[in-house]
């Protein structure tokens, strides 16, 4: 049975059946890797701080001495930047960026030890206070998990990436109770094309992930919202477009603070040679002290979020959490602690609506609803802006709060603030990631192609049939024109654009510094050949 459900995989993929079994199990395995890690933050969490409720972290923090509040996170950083250091080549925690470059450039996998060791990581960040969320490592466990299954029946790429697709809608499904968002968050998200082929299946999974949930936390939402959250005239419509832009601002300024940040602990590192397992503790001892007098922004601030869309926070309060969130954001993601931006996207959006809602219904009370709508507008806003993903962000407002009658407001905000945000940085904050790695996901697969191709894979080898004589590359190499093996499409196509050759040759240079060693020729035809082959598959997949 097994041997039979493989080849189904390997020959047929997803265009059979069959396959959305295969889906449906991924989802089961994905959505419990979800449940037990939300669990186990709330476990954890119990343990470090003695909170019974997870969801009332900040108040309870509030009675609880001083010197608790500064050591938990930075000791919570220690162990994690231990773990880091010993089980990851650059001490960095993979999350949903690293996904989306695995869907893009690796055939639908992802790092399997550096992903455990970041979801173990991720776990004691969030558990010891971190102020980040729980989306990115569970979306990097189920590509774990999706990566686990191709390698096993050795998948090809469009098998391998819609498995990964399946994994990832399961465990955000599983995670926030949210089938229909956790379906279109790995569509327009991770795999960022909406095919046909890719959709019952990916369907198929979230709804598995959502049912593991259900049976753990039942169908209740999120967060619950108060009753009058209603338009009161269509008049309204124009403060949310302007919410919307706002949001946009907001979203732009959280991403950029959070790469600043990270730009500042790059150098702080290199100037004072920490050692890089001691940088997640010295964030995590800035953070507790913040904690001591704003506990607010400690954990994933559910409560917080809670409070901005029930409206019990005043005006003054929700601009201080906002910033305050904003400045321990960056610091965790700058230590390099783990967790993802999602939940407080959720929370700064939120106490942005919310004191945007209370200067709009000051100023035109006659035409003006709750200013609680406004909170929920601006939560989706901002999300939707930093995730890049308008559309799934949308869904996962509305099945997180169980509100369907707003949704025109909240849709005019997300529109606006993502259209504003995704011009300011390179549309999302992930994908803004792999750009300052070096990965240009953001401009499509014509961009990003390019660099998927090196010219010792595609070289014809010095003693091969058609290969040039060496006395031409010879003849080249004296004039400066070759290319290392490592050398991408990126580099080698303007090479041939400029000189107009019809090969270059391929050399390795000796760690010494010495002469370059032939060791073939890059034909440009060739290059040619395997860039329109693959921008044509490329094609064929995200429209089949």
């Amino acid at each position: 049975m097994l041997n039979d459900a493989m080849r189904v995989l390997r020959v047929h993929g997803p265009t059979q059946v069959q396959f959305w079994f295969i889906a449906a199990a991924i989802g089961v395995a994905a959505g419990f890797a979800a449940l037990g890690f939300r669990l186990g933050i709330d476990a954890l969490q119990g343990a470090l701080y003695g909170v019974e409720d997870p969801h009332r972290l900040h108040s309870f923090a509030e009675t609880v001495h001083w010197a608790w509040i500064l050591l938990i996170p930075a000791c919570g950083g220690l162990v994690v930047g231990l773990v880091l250091h010993r089980f990851t080549p650059d001490a960095r925690v993979r999350s949903v960026a690293d996904v989306i470059e695995g869907a893009a450039l690796n055939e639908g996998r992802v790092e399997v030890k550096a992903g455990i060791a970041s979801a173990l990581a991720s776990l004691i960040t969030l558990s010891s206070g971190g102020s980040t969320g729980r989306e990115g490592p569970v979306v990097h466990m189920a590509g774990v998990v999706a990566t686990w299954v191709s390698n096993r029946i050795h998948a090809d790429g469009i098998t391998g990436r819609d498995l990964l697709g399946c994994a990832v809608a399961a465990a955000v499904s599983a995670s926030f109770n949210a089938p229909i968002a956790g379906t279109l968050f790995a569509l327009e998200v991770v795999l960022r094309h909406f095919a046909v082929h890719a959709f019952a299946p990916i369907t198929v999974a979230a709804v598995a992930g959502t049912v593991i949930n259900r049976l753990e936390f039942g169908g209740v939402p999120e967060f619950t919202l108060p009753q009058d959250d209603r338009l009161a005239f269509y008049g309204e419509l124009p403060a949310f477009l302007l919410l919307g832009l706002v949001c946009g601002l907001v979203a732009v300024i959280l991403m950029r603070s959070i790469f600043w940040a990270e730009g500042i602990g790059d150098a702080v590192q290199r100037k004072t040679r920490m050692p890089r397992w001691l940088r997640p503790a010295v964030s995590g001892l800035g953070l507790g002290a913040m904690a001591i007098w704003f506990p607010h922004i400690i954990g994933v601030g559910y409560e917080t979020t809670s409070a901005a869309l029930t409206g019990t926070l005043i005006f003054h309060e929700a601009v201080v959490f906002c910033l305050l969130k904003c400045v321990a954001v960056s610091l965790t993601m700058a230590g390099r602690m783990g967790g993802g931006v999602f939940s407080p996207s959720l929370m700064v959006g939120a106490l942005t609506g919310l004191a945007f809602g209370y200067v709009a219904t000051a100023a035109f009370p006659n035409v003006s609803g709750a200013e609680t709508l406004y909170a929920l507008a601006g939560m989706g806003a901002v999300a939707a802006a930093v995730l890049g993903a308008p559309i799934s962000t949308t869904m996962i407002v509305f099945e997180m709060t169980g509100d369907w009658q707003t949704g025109l407001a909240v849709m005019v905000a997300v529109s606006l603030s993502t259209a504003l945000a995704s011009r300011l940085v390179n549309r999302s904050f992930f994908l803004t990631q792999l750009e300052r790695r070096g990965k240009r996901l953001a401009a499509g697969p014509q961009s990003y192609l390019l660099a998927a191709f090196t010219a010792g894979v595609l070289m014809r080898a010095k003693d091969s049939a058609g290969a040039p004589s060496e006395a031409a590359c010879a003849e080249l190499i004296g004039q400066g024109v070759m290319f290392e093996a490592d050398a991408t499409l990126v580099e080698a196509l303007p090479v041939f654009e400029k000189w107009g050759h019809g090969f270059v040759p391929v050399v390795a240079r000796p760690a010494d510094g010495g002469e370059p060693a032939l060791m073939g020729a890059l034909f440009h035809v060739d290059a040619l050949r395997a860039y329109s082959r693959a921008l044509a598959m490329t094609a064929a997949e995200e429209h089949s």
